[in-house]
């Protein structure tokens, strides 16, 4: 069975965004990301999901520098392929290698045989944060309708 790329529109939907700030600290910014996923039914296991996610910032950070984090596992805890959005005003230290702490989080959760969605999709989002507009309007939107409609567009 081939799989195609998810739409971005079915990955990110507006219960997947919140405009909360966040915890300061990583590891609780990563749960608060993951409990938005978990409350939109996205999540099978949370205890699985969050085992996955942090096993995954064990081996190498996923601060990408620029002010994004954008924490990621593949795990059979996940129903379908996710992407939860939160921002931080004071930024969270998510061990970037350009030291600058990350105010754009991303999550992204993937089932584990999602294995291509993961990469395309961490590829995607990756690509379209490398603009700088993207980010500052990230940064200014008010609502997550304006947040859902930057994403959608910069990925497509």
């Amino acid at each position: 069975m081939t799989q195609t790329e998810p739409e971005i529109d079915a990955v990110l939907t507006p219960e997947l965004i919140t405009l909360e700030e966040p915890p300061a600290e990583k590891a609780a910014a990563i749960e608060f990301l993951l409990d938005r996923a978990v409350d939109a039914g996205r999540v099978t296991d949370r205890e699985a999901a969050l085992e996955a996610l942090l096993a995954r910032e064990e081996e190498t950070t996923t601060g990408v520098g620029m002010g994004i984090g954008i924490p990621h596992a593949k795990t059979d805890a996940v129903a379908e392929p996710t992407i939860v959005f939160a921002r931080s005003s004071a930024g969270i230290d998510f061990d970037a290698m350009d030291g600058e702490p990350a105010t754009l989080l991303f999550m992204l959760l993937v089932p584990a045989e999602g294995g291509e969605d993961h990469l395309e999709l961490l590829s995607s989002l990756s690509r379209a944060l490398m603009h700088d507009d993207v980010r500052e309007r990230l940064h200014e939107a008010d609502s997550k309708a304006a947040i859902e409609e930057t994403i959608t567009e910069a990925v497509a």
